[in-house]
């Protein structure tokens, strides 16, 4: 959704505090003073929890950890372009110095009290520029803070800066024309994913310790799965999509990515919680991801993928496949299954169809010419929906949920592969054709992230391997309807069994 469409639909209020203006490119900017190389790395690649609990200990500062991150900002980010705009250094010292003499006087800011949090480009930061990727919106800086981020600063985060996404974060493919592509820092050559493509390669870069994003077709799942790290889209109105003008809309969610299940689960029950504000808002308290994940999984049954009828590169789906001896390790019950998808892509199609028209049908006729070929196509087929078809495609949508629910009295988590491909090469817009297969439109290769989306069951995509190329490969664990915490607990059960997600880019 368009900035000013979001913006009008906020009237309750602006919100958090102001934070900083919008800074210059990272290569621009000086390297500030900081502590050794050693120290840094150690700081920058901790676990979020640790760093909390290092601050309430008074073991690390604020200020100590803010600038382990602005040098790994400066040393790392002009290689693979995942923070596109900085809060300036002088803005985010004083607030980590506020952070520390807030401590010092026995006052707790929240659970993420001075750690440093990337904003995704598509959340609007007041005071930060926010260009959603579009030259529309380039010079574009919001006076008033989304639900998401006014939950970050409510806990004590300070929002360094905006994390780079395609335009409108429509694809999985991060690049645009305001600050072009964001790369995989495992291959440079290579994607990150999207649309949380700069902040899931800002986590794997040791630049920021949580990030937040968004989902409608996979933009969780696949950042993460690309760049070796974990994201969850959660259940419909477990976090708040604050400010829209499409309240009772499920296939989009805001949501955490983390280095890892823990710090994910951490920052859920931050950004998780009832909101009035929000139609399908969960009437249940985000404290609860806070809890330990520790879980006995003997004898939960666990349905392993087969193909899903879509084509796949071999090495995603072998990957996948071989980690049904690791569930086993954890006492599960493994049986290749998977539900009954049918009327999934048609139906994620039209809703999407159906969104973007609203969003953007309006500006096509006045600025048709700076919207990219996605939305041409999207409001297109949008105008060309009604009524009567609508409403049989959410009864196949509602025929498809229930044969989900039956698939779930059998078994408790689906795993499957987040993508049907490995990261590709940054150049190119989308993958065209999988094992010979032609891909009909842009999205058609995320057919196995999508159709997740369309059911609205929660998902956490969680490192698993990596290709004979050295490309990480991820896999889903999807739970059943509003179980989040049951996902993130079995995810946590693999990473603690598999420790893939241990592996750090070599350019950090």
């Amino acid at each position: 959704m368009n900035s000013f469409t979001r913006r009008d639909a906020l009237r309750y209020g602006a919100g958090a505090v102001v934070s900083g203006v919008a800074a210059p490119l990272l290569s621009s900017q000086s390297n500030p003073a900081t502590p050794s190389r050693e120290t840094s790395d150690e700081i920058c690649f901790m676990r979020a929890v640790d760093m909390v609990t290092a601050i309430r200990a008074k073991k690390l500062s604020s200020r100590e950890i803010m600038q382990a991150h602005l040098k790994q900002i400066h040393r790392v980010n002009e290689k693979v372009n995942a923070i596109v705009t900085l809060v300036p250094e002088d803005q985010l010292m004083a607030q980590a110095a506020a952070a520390d003499e807030a401590l010092a006087h026995g006052k707790w800011l929240g659970p993420l009290h001075g750690l440093p949090v990337g904003a995704k480009d598509l959340h609007e930061t007041a005071g930060i520029r926010t260009t959603f990727g579009s030259p529309l919106h380039k010079d574009f800086i919001p006076d008033f803070d989304c639900r998401l981020v006014q939950r970050e600063k409510a806990a004590g985060a300070i929002v360094v800066g905006k994390t780079n996404v395609p335009e409108f974060g429509l694809g999985s493919q991060t690049f645009n024309k305001v600050f072009g592509p964001t790369r995989n820092p495992y291959d440079l050559n290579k994607t990150c994913g999207g649309s949380t493509g700069g902040g899931a390669t800002a986590l794997a870069c040791g630049m920021v310790p949580l990030a937040d994003g968004s989902d409608m077709g996979g933009s969780l799942r696949n950042p993460p799965n690309f760049c070796n790290v974990v994201g969850l889209r959660p259940s419909p109105g477990r976090v708040p999509d604050i400010p829209t003008n499409l309240g009772w809309f499920t296939l989009s969610v805001p949501g955490p990515v983390a280095r890892n299940v823990t710090d994910c689960a951490y920052f859920l029950s931050v950004l998780a919680g009832f909101d009035q504000q929000c139609p399908i808002s969960i009437d249940q308290p985000g404290s609860q991801f806070a809890a330990p994940l520790d879980r006995n999984f003997k004898g939960v049954r666990v349905a392993m993928f087969r193909d899903l009828g879509l084509p796949w590169e071999p090495e995603v789906k072998n990957s996948v496949h071989a980690q049904r001896k690791v569930f086993e390790s954890l006492g599960c019950t493994v049986i290749e299954a998977e539900p009954d998808f049918t009327d999934a892509n048609e139906c994620f199609l039209a809703w999407r169809h159906w969104a973007t028209e609203r969003s953007f049908g309006d500006q096509l006729a006045t600025h048709g010419d700076q919207l990219n070929e996605y939305i041409h196509w999207h409001v297109e087929e949008g105008r060309k929906l009604n009524g009567p078809y609508l409403s049989r495609v959410e009864a196949r949508r509602t025929a498809l949920f229930q044969r989900l629910c039956g698939f779930k009295n059998e078994f408790d988590f689906f795993v499957l592969p987040v993508n049907q491909v490995l990261p590709f090469d940054v150049n190119t817009h989308y993958p065209t054709e999988i094992a010979g297969v032609k891909m009909e439109n842009y999205i058609a290769w995320m057919k196995s992230a999508y159709y997740i989306s369309v059911a609205g069951n929660p998902s956490a995509a969680v490192p698993c391997s990596f290709s004979s190329t050295g490309l990480p490969i991820g896999l889903q664990i999807v739970g059943k309807h509003h179980d989040d915490w049951g996902v993130l607990q079995l995810a946590y059960a693999f990473e603690q069994a598999t420790q893939v997600g241990k592996r750090k880019p070599e350019i950090t």
